[in-house]
């Protein structure tokens, strides 16, 4: 994210405009003697009228990203003029967010070498890097009630797991989730909603993967703190709540979690307890076909580790094919062997996997425009939160755009492809009732006019004007 004080940072146009301070000023002659990118505008007419259109803003951060990857600096220089003139961080939901992708462009310039100029100008701006806020948790909270982002999969994921762990008395919850926990105490609220009379109310154990990446939003405090709060607040709803932090990260596929939980399931396999694992846009951190298993080795998070055993996956026994050798693919599979009660996956419904960087980024930018067109429903400009808000999308964009291996960790997975991927798990998939639905749809009563809900077959999907956002899905063993 960016770092906010009381004077914003610089203007894109001052930082992108001091490295040409002493160029001579382009006009439409010198443009025409340049050889520009196929479909790139070369007369005054076609730079003029539509460029606060999102189509032209589109075609020309595809024209900068194709001039970059191919070391153009030529093109690439007359493609940020242009930009620089179109996309001030302070203009509207479009500007702002061809901004971000322009930013993100010329960080991966300065980070791969390529046009020397673009990698200089980056290098020589303090205000350029990206620096995230950490959220006290009354500060998290208070965001994530803002929009229905977060607050759509925790309310849809609430009611399958009430309606799939009805009648045990000791409720496992593996919490897997980029919100921190956030979700646990509308959940505990719900469980305790529904005592009646004399009938105890279960026993939650509470198990979260704690690790040190630093993917936003983060928290001031540790998850031991956080634990103690939950802890707190649980115990106010007259609710047990026990909490266990297993260091464990999505580079390896949590593979610690998954083996301690194993160990743990051979303890309590007669116990009777049910198992909940949910997922919430934390898979999608997980490695997959794009990175494949002998890559592995030279990911210095992941080479320490040893052989692949010590994933606590199987490597071995994988079929040849990427589709097997992935790490997410393996994760799923080791979930299923632990014989879950219910597992709830949410996350956003969009593709950022691909290894071409024009796909990557027009995919991205056809996505990511919805939350900064959400943005004015909910936060003034000028707010310290709309601040923290937007250095949150700038941050995943410049993941998107400026990283590549491992380093590159938004890796985001269609609807379609992660119903692929639990089916193929032997997972079966389960349907929200009529009583989700009509809570989620209580829910966006609340939030501006734009937000949708839709099903599609056994899932539910929040949309924006129409567009899909995220989805949510709940599945059992097959």
């Amino acid at each position: 994210m960016m770092q906010f004080t009381e004077a914003p940072p610089p203007a894109l146009h001052q930082i992108i405009t001091a490295p040409f301070s002493n160029l001579p000023m382009m006009n439409k002659n010198q443009t025409h003697r340049t050889r520009p990118w196929p479909g790139f505008p070369t007369s005054a007419k076609a730079l003029g009228t539509n460029f606060g259109d999102a189509n032209c803003m589109e075609q020309l951060l595809v024209h900068c990203a194709h001039a970059i990857e191919t070391n153009d600096a030529t093109l690439a220089q007359q493609i940020l003029w242009v930009l620089n003139n179109i996309a001030p961080q302070d203009g509207d939901s479009n500007q702002r967010l061809t901004c971000a992708f322009l930013r993100a462009l010329i960080a991966r310039a300065a980070r791969i070498g390529s046009c020397k100029l673009l990698a200089a100008m980056a290098n020589s701006q303090a205000n350029f890097t990206i620096h995230t806020h950490k959220f006290s948790v009354i500060e998290l909270a208070s965001f994530i009630d803002l929009t229905p982002w977060h607050r759509f999969g925790f309310t849809a994921a609430n009611a399958a797991i009430l309606e799939a762990v009805e009648g045990y008395s000791v409720i496992h919850i593996v919490d897997l989730s980029l919100t921190h926990c956030m979700q646990i105490p509308t959940l505990v609220d719900a469980i305790a909603g529904r005592q009646e009379g004399n009938v105890s109310p279960p026993l939650l154990k509470l198990t979260v993967a704690g690790s040190t990446e630093d993917v936003p939003p983060m928290l001031d405090l540790s998850y031991e703190e956080l634990g103690s709060k939950l802890v707190n607040f649980a115990r106010s709803r007259n609710i047990i709540l026990e909490f266990r932090v297993i260091p464990s990260s999505y580079t390896d596929g949590f593979a610690n979690l998954i083996q301690q939980l194993r160990v743990q399931n051979l303890v309590y396999a007669e116990s009777g307890e049910a198992l909940v694992v949910n997922c919430h846009m934390m898979l999608h951190y997980i490695p997959e076909e794009t990175l494949t298993l002998p890559s592995i080795n030279s990911n210095p998070n992941l080479s320490s580790c040893g052989s692949s055993s010590s994933y606590g996956y199987d490597v071995a026994s994988s079929s040849s094919t990427s589709a097997s050798s992935s790490l997410r693919t393996m994760f799923l599979k080791a979930l299923r062997g632990l014989d879950p009660t219910v597992v709830v996956l949410v996350d956003e419904d969009a593709d950022l996997t691909s290894n071409n960087l024009v796909c990557r980024l027009r995919s991205a930018f056809n996505y990511l425009w919805i939350p900064y067109d959400t943005v004015d429903t909910f936060l003034p400009r000028g707010s310290k939160q709309r601040q923290w808000y937007e250095a949150d999308m700038c941050w995943k964009i410049e993941n998107v755009i400026a990283y590549e291996g491992f380093q590159r960790v938004e890796r985001v997975e269609p609807k379609c492809r992660w119903v692929q991927r639990m089916r193929n798990a032997n997972f079966r998939s389960v349907s929200f009732g009529e009583d989700a639905v009509l809570e989620v749809k209580a829910m966006l009563d609340e939030h501006a006019a734009g937000w949708g809900l839709k099903r599609e077959e056994e899932d539910v999907v929040l949309t924006w004007k129409g567009h899909n956002v995220v989805f949510a899905t709940a599945w059992m063993p097959a």
